[in-house]
């Protein structure tokens, strides 16, 4: 009796823990990514972000990334947009684009906070990939290679998860290596 009284509170304290450990603190860019701050206070000091967060304030999204949400957002690294054909960031970030470059980044942007885990189970559930409804109105394709989660735009293009769980106030972040695009 004592040793299942001692394995339960083993157990709790595990599963307390890893409570813990999934709100740490992430290094992303060069800066610490705090839990307790929301996605725009975070994004804003990654170093690895800066075209995501021009394109955030150009697009007029500030406000909204900063409200309760909670979202889920995938988060392309500058060597992303530096994948796209030249030109285009400063393409979208022209006054005349905005539609355009909210649409794009609000495709990055999943409703509700989905954590690697959470993914990992709609991916299980829908044999093997998992589709997710974007704050734009269209749909992702989540899917695992070995260990690796990766992200299908309706493109075609394939983005991969670099850093997962990246805990934010309002949400979650997962950076990715390539920027997704909406069926145009």
């Amino acid at each position: 009796m004592k040793t299942r009284k001692f394995l339960s509170i083993a157990l709790f304290t595990v599963a307390l823990g890893t409570t813990s450990f999934a709100q740490k603190t992430v290094m992303v860019g060069g800066a610490a990514m705090y839990p307790t701050k929301n996605i725009v206070e975070n994004a804003v000091n990654s170093k690895d972000h800066t075209t995501l967060v021009a394109a955030v304030k150009a697009a007029g999204l500030v406000e909204t990334l900063q409200s309760a949400g909670p979202f889920t957002v995938f988060a392309p690294t500058n060597a992303a947009f530096d994948k796209l054909p030249m030109g285009t960031v400063e393409t979208l970030l022209k006054p005349e684009n905005l539609k355009t470059l909210q649409t794009i980044l609000t495709y990055h942007v999943v409703a509700g906070k989905m954590n690697g885990m959470d993914v990992a189970k709609a991916i299980k559930a829908g044999n093997g990939k998992a589709m997710l409804k974007t704050v734009s109105g269209e749909t992702l394709t989540a899917w695992m290679q070995g260990k690796d989660l990766y992200i299908t735009d309706e493109s075609g293009n394939k983005a991969k998860v670099t850093i997962a769980d990246v805990n934010q106030s309002n949400g979650v972040i997962h950076v990715i290596d390539t920027v997704l695009l909406p069926k145009q």
